[in-house]
């Protein structure tokens, strides 16, 4: 008996250790695959870049980094924003410092951006971060920063009825999404991934609200990660800066 008891168990201990490597393994699938970065606006400098005071176009990280470095800041994080145009200029709304510098786009069309419903990602004057769709999104005046882009990831906790599973529809993509705790969980995929799967990593972590922001052409940059993508050719950038310490 005691022989019996003694392989029931090893059995079990095996179970367990073979479970437990299983979770170990699907808990990672996801940080195997995407980039996340999570910021709380209340207490970090979240701003949205396009232009500099010249008039130009920043275009790439590293110009970004070049920018805020002459004003002796720090980027810890960036990430292109919405979808652009040819000279670059945002596609749709785009809000930086409380002044609308594109208007919003509620026309119909082709592609990712008008797969409705499209979204805003936007910051409010109290640092409150909201993801909504564009249909819903008004102007109250206090609005410091927006970006539109589509189609919307998640919707009111469901993912976007047009995404399909299993979908061979693959992309580098990034995207914005909402936590409960009213933090900012920005992400990108580290390689080919279809919508449906990237939708999902929104749904799983809690966001009620999430927006696709771009596809092949994302880049992030996010040296705590070690992940340093400072190149790049597009137009709204979101980045977080820090003081530089004397």
């Amino acid at each position: 008996m005691k022989r019996k008891g003694k392989i029931i168990l090893l059995g079990l201990l095996l179970l367990l250790t073979a479970g437990l490597i299983a979770f170990k393994t699907i808990g990672n699938s996801d940080e195997d695959q995407i980039l996340a970065y999570t910021v709380d606006p209340k207490t970090k400098d979240l701003q949205f870049y396009w232009k500099n005071e010249n008039g130009e176009t920043l275009k790439s990280i590293q110009n970004l980094k070049n920018y805020v470095d002459q004003k002796n800041l720090i980027l810890t994080f960036a990430m292109n924003g919405g979808m652009f145009n040819n000279d670059f200029s945002p596609k749709g709304l785009f809000i930086q410092n409380k002044k609308i510098m594109v208007a919003l786009d509620t026309a119909n069309g082709n592609g990712n951006f008008y797969l409705k419903p499209n979204g805003v990602f936007y910051i409010t004057t109290d640092n409150i971060p909201i993801v909504c769709k564009a249909t819903d999104f008004v102007d109250n005046g206090k609005i410091k920063f927006a970006t539109q882009s589509g189609p919307m990831l998640i919707i009111d906790g469901q993912i976007h009825s047009a995404f399909k599973a299993g979908s061979t529809n693959l992309n580098i993509r990034n995207g914005v999404g909402i936590l409960p705790n009213n933090k900012v969980v920005f992400a990108m995929s580290k390689t080919a991934i279809n919508f449906y799967d990237f939708a999902k990593f929104f749904k799983n972590l809690g966001c009620k609200n999430a927006l696709f922001l771009d596809g092949f052409v994302s880049r992030t940059y996010l040296p705590e990660k070690k992940w340093m993508q400072t190149d790049g050719n597009f137009g709204v950038i979101m980045g977080v800066i820090e003081k530089k310490i004397r």
